[in-house]
């Protein structure tokens, strides 16, 4: 099973739908998270022109003007919908791995506000009892660093890390270790600005079952680098 997930501010330009498109094929994703599609409708043709298989279905979340906008995708040879919920932050799928692995799919795009992404936090946190089955939630954009060292020249703590922490911790979900590079986005400036604030969280139950690895793939001329989540046979 091989998931994707990528903030790539927009799918307008067919230029960028032409480089996810390639992504998703040489690596052979079975599921796409995209988040700040920045389009009010997503429609089938839209989906197409970034997924190159017919195994398709898919569910979005329209933007908000030009801000937001979240797209999943997925082969339905992997992944069998059974019920889902989205608010204009998220989107879950709940379903089943064929054969036999009952999970859900979360696809989240953080707002800026702290106040705000709080809130979702705690939608998600209550929702919980809903979508009991193990969680893989993943985000392009959680605005929001764990820790110090996941923001160049970050100096302390603060409100909104705390709170992201204490989410993380509550859904009992793991955060995904990183291959491949330490940080996830930049803004390419000459004295750059580095981050980590793109990642996949896990419950517990998805480790047992996979042996994952969560690479950083090259992020182009892209302010986000793609995150692939897959199998690997390696100890």
């Amino acid at each position: 099973m091989k998931l994707l997930s990528w903030n790539i501010r927009g799918v307008g330009r067919s230029e960028k739908r032409r480089k996810i498109r390639i992504i998703v094929q040489k690596r052979m994703v079975d599921v796409l998270f995209r988040q700040e599609t920045k389009k009010a409708g997503v429609f089938e043709e839209l989906v197409k022109s970034v997924w190159p298989y017919d195994d398709m279905e898919y569910m979005s979340v329209d933007a908000d003007g030009f801000s937001g906008g979240i797209l999943s995708v997925w082969k339905a040879s992997v992944f069998s919908l059974a019920k889902c919920c989205s608010l204009r932050n998220f989107i879950i799928l709940s379903g089943m791995i064929l054969p036999c692995f009952n999970c859900a799919f979360i696809n989240v795009y953080s707002p800026n506000d702290i106040a705000r992404r709080g809130v979702v936090w705690n939608a998600l946190r209550n929702l919980k009892s809903q979508f009991v089955d193990p969680w893989c939630l993943g985000g392009g954009d959680f605005i929001e660093i764990r820790s110090m060292g996941e923001r160049k020249g970050c100096t302390r703590t603060d409100k909104g890390m705390k709170d992201f922490n204490e989410f993380i911790e509550g859904v009992e979900l793991y955060d995904v270790p990183m291959q491949g590079r330490q940080f996830t986005w930049s803004n390419s400036s000459v004295r750059g600005s580095w981050s980590r604030i793109d990642r996949i969280l896990l419950s517990l139950e998805w480790l047992e079952k996979y042996n994952f690895t969560l690479w950083g793939l090259p992020r182009g001329l892209f302010d986000h680098c793609p995150l692939l989540l897959m199998e690997d046979s390696r100890d």
